[in-house]
């Protein structure tokens, strides 16, 4: 039950190797950076209806400050109900997991942008995508990116769950078929290698990426 340290990188070195584990990492790869992708746009965009009408922000802001407590594991039972036991169930739930923190993030960006880039904007004829594209987007990059990171952790954990309990393939399933083999050692070096990506993504990638622009923004 308890497999000794050596055993365990063994095991973690052998299933790198032969492949086991690197062909996991990349089906889920494959599936959270889908996932990730829609979970951004969806929530990119939700925000901005949000952010641009009051009547949205009643509503659908409402809705998603809800929706953002039910942990996404619950909805797993209706994914299976509506796409079935497949990849399509797993996406959804990385999607779900990541969406309503992106949007709140996105929200909060969109309203937090100075009235006085708005204001000089608008006085230069900035209106519409343009106004968008060149004030909006921009002064929202560091609160947008402070949701990419917490959305990224949401979307793997969520991941993580739904591999274990659905479809074949990926990380999550392969933890599971360690401990219907009763492979401990194969357990404990699929955990180790679900954190150490987990941290690699938060300390190197997103951390880093948002220094950059904390220090580019002049925030630092």
């Amino acid at each position: 039950m308890f497999p000794p340290l050596t055993q365990i990188f063994e095991t973690m070195f052998n299933g790198i190797v032969n492949g086991q584990i690197t062909a996991a990492i990349g089906v889920s790869f494959s599936r959270i950076l889908i996932g990730f992708l829609i979970a951004i746009i969806l929530g990119t965009f939700m925000g901005y209806l949000i952010w641009k009408y009051k009547f949205v922000e009643d509503t659908l802001g409402f809705l998603v400050t809800a929706l953002q407590s039910i942990p996404s594991i619950v909805w797993f039972p209706l994914a299976i109900i509506w796409f079935g036991l497949n990849d399509f169930a797993i996406l959804f739930i990385v999607t779900i997991g990541a969406t309503w923190t992106m949007t709140i993030s996105a929200t909060s960006g969109f309203k937090n942008v100075p009235k006085l880039y708005q204001r000089v904007a608008r006085t230069f004829g900035s209106t519409g995508f343009h106004f968008i594209r060149t004030v909006i987007m921009p002064a929202s990059v560091p609160q947008l990116l402070s949701g990419l990171r917490i959305a990224w952790a949401f979307s793997w954990r969520a991941l993580m769950a739904g591999e274990l309990l659905g479809a074949g393939g990926g990380l999550g399933k392969l933890l599971e078929t360690g401990r219907s083999l009763g492979q401990m050692d194969l357990v404990i070096s699929v955990m180790i290698v679900i954190a150490i990506i987990g941290t690699i993504m938060d300390n190197i990638v997103f951390v880093r990426l948002e220094r950059s622009v904390q220090t580019k923004w002049g925030m630092n």
